[in-house]
């Protein structure tokens, strides 16, 4: 494990300290590829060697190869020595470590009970030690202990959970794939059915640009009882942010919603399908101008061109042909 050795950062992608064993859940990523084992793990002198003596470092090994060979009896029994190896007290380190060890092993419950074998003090250590609290729980689905985790990492500033992205999965060339922490803290209110608490830290994005703009729709989805001029404010400024980046699709996406906002006054609608229409046109979607042309009983003239150019798949040049194999060549 690399030393720590600056302080903590919420702009950095990663904390260093979890560097070193993405690639080790890469691997377990890719379980499905091996074949289940039926070997009575006993039988196996190298495993009792290796449970009797091996290091943490050799231990993760292990459990990343039986997950890949589905060895569930093996894993079984790393996971157990992973939870004696080093009992308490032990350094911040170890205990991180361990900790590692046991998410490699797929056992989030036994990380989160090696974890709590230290608490460390207000710093650098505290913050790791709460992104490692994290992952457990979240890949555990303990929503409200993740949900936890991440409000005291922001520590009353939900800015610093808006720069850190958290890993919640592995690409097939092993890359990791992140996510915003403010995100991720969302999602936990949500499962925990806490939508309008959810709505708050989206609505807290402080961000410019398309990530803030999709945060602030989200919000207003979420929203049980927030009332309809607040609705349409949270959408302008969901709009301005999606203009200003020039993302396009999440601004017909906006404007289809507020279209959709219970309570929207004529005037609102007015307004609304006017944009609609205009950004129809810019972007080419005909598709969304002809579901605007059919509130409008007055356009019902517009509404055969336009389903004219909504041409089925299967009509020429729709997508339909492309997947017709070609006639066999003589």
């Amino acid at each position: 494990m690399p030393a720590i050795t600056a302080p903590f950062s919420p702009r950095a992608r990663l904390l260093p300290i979890f560097g070193a064993v993405l690639a080790g859940l890469a691997l377990a990523c890719a379980a499905a590829a091996g074949a289940p084992s039926t070997r009575p793990a006993s039988a196996d002198p190298a495993l009792v060697a290796l449970l009797r003596d091996g290091d943490l470092n050799a231990l993760d090994a292990a459990c990343v190869s039986a997950v890949r060979r589905r060895d569930g009896l093996m894993l079984h029994q790393l996971q157990q020595r992973l939870l004696t190896i080093h009992p308490a007290p032990q350094p911040f380190l170890v205990v991180m470590a361990n900790a590692h060890s046991m998410l490699s092993c797929q056992a989030p419950d036994g990380a989160l009970r090696v974890l709590d074998r230290v608490g460390p003090a207000q710093g650098y250590e505290r913050e790791q030690w709460l992104v490692l609290q994290w992952r457990a729980a979240h890949a555990g689905l303990h929503h409200q202990l993740a949900a936890d985790a991440l409000t005291r990492l922001a520590a009353g500033n939900l800015h610093q959970l808006e720069l850190l992205e958290l890993p919640v999965g592995q690409r097939q060339d092993g890359s990791s794939i992140n996510r915003p922490a403010l995100d991720l803290l969302a999602d936990h209110f949500e499962s925990l059915g806490k939508r309008d608490r959810a709505a708050e830290v989206l609505a807290g994005s402080s961000q410019n640009g398309a990530a803030t703009a999709a945060r602030l729709a989200r919000a207003v989805a979420l929203f049980g009882a927030l009332p309809a001029l607040e609705q349409d404010r949270l959408l302008e400024l969901a709009l301005e942010q999606a203009a200003s980046s020039g993302s396009w699709g999440l601004v017909a996406e906006i404007l289809d919603q507020q279209l959709a906002l219970p309570g929207i006054t004529p005037d609102q609608v007015a307004r609304s399908a006017e944009r609609r229409l205009r950004l129809s046109a810019r972007i080419d979607d005909a598709y969304g101008e002809w579901l605007l042309q059919q509130r409008d009983p007055d356009a019902l003239s517009w509404q055969g061109d336009l389903e004219r150019q909504l041409r089925t798949p299967r009509d020429p040049g729709g997508h339909a042909a492309a997947l017709q194999s070609p006639d066999p060549q003589p």
